[in-house]
C-alpha cells in the first residue's frame, strides 16, 4: 500500500507564520520583522486539537517556537524575560559566569538598556548554541530599539544596537546553529531604514482577519461563552455572517470588545450601533487620523456637474453589479473654489452605500513618525476595503518626489502612496479621491494612469437651468422657500457668475435680513403710539392681531425685495484671476472632453496654456 501522506503541521498556522517557517528552513535567514496587526489575537489549536485564539507573545513562545530550548524575550520597559522558570534558572547560572568574567553585577540588576543587553545576550547566545541548543529570541517593540533616524543622527546606543542586530543577521555561528530573532513593530517605517533594507531580514505582515476569519472568530466566541449563543441572539438583531461582513478593518480584539458588550453588559446590537462602534474602533486604532466621512445625501443632492454626476452613477452601478474590475483606481476632482467638490465625492459614496474615510493630517514634526502615521493609515485602509478615501487639498497633503528640506519625508510620503494607489489588488476596491482645487501642483506621478485614472472637473454654473438646479438646491439646504418667479434675474441670467457657496451666502443673508426686519421698524404696541402728534391722547388700548404689522408677528417672508438688496449688496471675494486659473487648470487636467461643459470643449489647447502661464505670472507664480 502506498504511504500516506502526512498532514501538514504547519496547516493550522496563519500565512504569516508559515512563510516564517519556510524561509528559516532554508537556513539563509534567521532574522525576521514582524509588523502590522501585531497587537491582535492569533489563531491556532490548543492541546486537544480545538480552535483558540492566543496573543501573538503567547503564539510565539509556546506554539511556533515550542520546540526551542530557549525563548528570551525583550523590550525596553521589561528587559529580559522568559515564559519558563527553567529557563530563568539556566540564564541565571550563564549570568554568575559572566559576572565573574565581565566584573559586572548584573545578576543582583538586570541592564535593561540594549547596549549592555545585547551584549549579556550575545554571550549567552553563544554559549548554549556552542552546547547544541535551540534558541529563540524576540524583541517587542522594536522602534525603540532601532528607531528610524537619519544616520547622522543616531546616537551611540542606537548605533550600538543595529550593529549588533547587523552582526547576529549573518553570524556563521547563528546561521548554522537553529537560531531565530523575531523583531515585532507596529509600523515598519518606524524601523531603521538601513535595518529593514539589508537582505539578511524578512519583513512579515500579519494582516487584519478577513471575512470568513471574522466570521469564524463570531462563532467561536459565542461558543466558548456561558450560553452565549442564545444571549447574543436574544440582544442583536445582527446575524454572524453581517456582523462579518460589516467589520472589515478591525480585529479579533476589537471583535471580542463588540461580542462581549452584548453579552456582559446586555446592551442590544443593532446595524446602527454597530456602525457607530465600527467607527469608533477604527478612527481609535488609526490614532484619530482617519475621520469617517457620514452622509444620507445622494448624487440627487449635487446641483448641475451633469457631466462629472452622469459619470459617477454609472461607477455606482459597476460596484453595485459586482463589477470591482472596470473601475478607475482613484479620481482627481478639480475646480475652482465654491464649486462642491468635497460635497460631490461625499454623495457619492452615499450613493453606493460603502464607507468613506477623509485622511486627516498625519504628518508629524518628529522624525519618522509622519510615514509610520501614514503606513499604520494605508494597512487599516486595505483590510476595511471596499472604501472610499477622500484626501481634500491634496496637492499641499501628499508632497513630491522632488521636495526636499524635511530630510526626504515628503519624498517617502509620496513614494507610499504612490505604491498604495497603483495597487491593482485593490481596484475598485479602494476608491481613491484627491480633491484639489490646483491639479497643476501636484506631481504627475499621481495624476497618471494607473493611480488617480479619471480627471472629473467642476465649474460654476453658466446657464439660466444650471442656475435654476442650483438655486433650488441651496433653498432646501438653508430652509429658504422663495417661488423661482421672486428670483432677481441678475441671479438667472445676469453676467456675474455665483458659486454654490455664493448662493448659500446669497440665501443665509436674505434669511438674516427677514429675520431682523422688525428691528428696523419698531412695532406699534397700542393705539396710543398712533397718536398723530396733534396733541390727543389716545386711551392705551392694545392693537388687535389683524391690526399689527406683518413683523410683529414673526420674520418677514423672504420676497423679491428682499433678495434683489441682497444680492445688489453682495459682494463676493474678489480674486477673479485665481478663479480663472483654477478653472483653465481644471479644463486642463479633464481626461474626458466629454465630460467637460460644453463651453471648454472647444477651447484651444495651446492658446489656454499661454494663458495659464500669463495667470501664474500675474498672481505671483514663477
Amino acid at each position: 500500500m502506498p504511504d500516506t501522506p502526512a498532514a501538514d503541521p504547519l496547516a493550522h498556522y496563519p500565512r504569516w507564520a508559515r512563510e516564517l517557517a519556510r524561509r528559516y528552513f532554508t537556513k539563509t535567514l534567521n532574522q525576521f520583522i514582524l509588523h502590522g496587526n501585531v497587537r491582535d489575537l492569533v489563531p491556532t489549536v490548543d492541546d486537544r486539537g480545538e480552535r483558540a485564539y492566543v496573543p501573538l507573545r503567547e503564539f510565539l513562545a509556546e506554539d511556533l517556537f515550542a520546540g526551542r530550548d530557549v525563548v528570551v524575550f525583550y523590550d525596553r520597559s521589561d528587559g529580559i524575560h522568559f515564559e519558563d522558570a527553567e529557563s530563568r534558572k539556566d540564564f541565571n547560572r550563564a549570568l554568575s559566569g559572566y559576572d565573574t568574567i565581565f566584573g559586572t553585577e548584573y545578576a543582583k540588576k538586570l541592564p535593561k538598556d540594549p547596549a549592555r543587553v545585547f551584549a549579556l545576550l550575545d554571550n549567552y547566545f553563544r554559549l548554549r548554541l556552542a552546547d547544541g541548543k535551540r534558541v529563540a529570541c524576540v524583541v517587542d517593540y522594536a522602534e525603540t530599539i532601532i528607531p528610524m533616524s537619519e544616520a547622522a543622527s543616531y546616537s551611540t546606543e542606537d548605533r550600538s544596537a543595529l550593529v549588533t542586530l547587523q552582526k547576529w543577521a549573518h553570524d556563521p555561528l547563528l546561521l548554522r546553529s537553529d537560531f531565530t530573532l523575531a523583531l515585532i513593530a507596529e509600523n515598519l517605517n518606524d524601523l531603521s531604514r538601513a535595518f529593514i533594507q539589508s537582505p539578511y531580514n524578512a519583513e512579515l505582515e500579519i494582516d487584519f482577519p478577513g471575512h470568513e476569519e471574522r466570521e469564524g472568530f463570531v462563532r467561536w466566541f459565542l461558543t466558548a461563552q456561558r450560553d452565549g449563543r442564545g444571549r447574543f441572539d436574544r440582544l442583536s438583531s445582527v446575524g454572524d455572517l453581517t456582523l462579518a461582513q460589516n467589520t472589515a478593518g478591525l480585529g479579533y480584539v476589537q471583535l471580542r470588545t463588540i461580542l462581549a458588550d452584548v453579552l456582559e453588559n446586555e446592551r442590544p446590537l443593532t446595524f446602527e450601533t454597530l456602525s457607530e462602534k465600527k467607527k469608533e474602533l477604527i478612527e481609535a486604532e488609526a490614532y484619530g487620523l482617519l475621520e469617517f466621512v457620514e452622509t444620507d445625501y445622494t448624487l440627487d443632492m449635487v446641483a448641475g456637474h451633469a457631466e462629472a454626476k452622469a459619470h459617477l452613477r454609472a461607477a455606482a452601478e459597476a460596484i453595485k453589479a459586482g463589477r470591482p474590475d472596470v473601475m478607475p483606481m482613484g479620481y482627481l476632482v478639480s475646480g475652482p473654489v465654491g464649486t462642491g467638490k468635497t460635497f460631490m465625492v461625499t454623495t457619492f459614496a452615499g450613493e453606493i452605500g460603502i464607507p468613506m474615510v477623509k485622511l486627516k493630517n498625519f504628518r508629524s514634526q518628529w522624525q519618522g513618525v509622519t510615514e509610520g502615521n501614514l503606513e499604520k493609515i494605508l494597512t487599516l485602509l486595505r483590510a476595511m476595503n471596499p472604501v472610499a478615501v477622500m484626501i481634500d487639498e491634496a496637492d499641499a497633503a501628499l508632497g513630491d518626489r522632488s521636495a526636499s528640506g524635511d530630510s526626504g519625508v515628503s519624498s517617502r510620503v509620496f513614494g507610499q502612496i504612490a505604491q498604495a494607489m497603483s495597487d491593482t489588488r485593490f481596484r475598485g476596491k479602494i476608491i481613491w479621491f484627491l480633491v484639489t482645487a490646483r491639479p497643476d501642483l501636484m506631481p504627475v506621478d499621481l495624476k497618471r494612469q494607473g493611480r488617480a485614472e479619471e480627471h472629473l472637473g467642476l465649474f460654476y454654473p453658466s446657464t439660466r437651468s444650471d442656475r435654476e438646479e442650483l438655486i433650488k438646491v441651496m433653498m432646501r439646504k438653508t430652509g429658504v422657500e422663495v417661488e423661482m418667479s421672486e428670483i432677481p434675474e441678475a441671479l438667472l441670467d445676469g453676467e456675474r457668475t455665483y458659486s454654490g457657496a455664493d448662493m448659500e451666502a446669497l440665501l443665509t443673508r436674505a434669511k438674516f435680513r427677514a429675520a431682523t426686519h422688525a428691528l428696523d421698524e419698531p412695532a406699534p404696541e397700542s393705539a396710543a403710539d398712533l397718536a398723530s402728534g396733534d396733541g390727543m391722547a389716545e386711551p392705551d388700548v392694545p392693537l388687535a392681531p389683524s391690526e399689527l404689522k406683518a413683523s410683529d408677528a414673526g420674520p418677514k417672508p423672504i420676497d423679491r425685495e428682499i433678495l434683489q438688496a441682497v444680492v445688489e449688496d453682495f459682494v463676493p471675494p474678489s480674486y477673479p484671476l485665481q478663479v480663472e486659473l483654477q478653472t483653465l487648470v481644471a479644463v486642463m487636467e479633464c481626461t474626458s472632453r466629454s465630460m467637460l461643459p460644453e463651453r471648454f470643449r472647444s477651447l484651444d489647447r495651446e492658446a489656454t496654456v499661454r494663458r495659464v502661464g500669463e495667470l501664474k505670472r500675474l498672481v505671483g507664480e514663477r
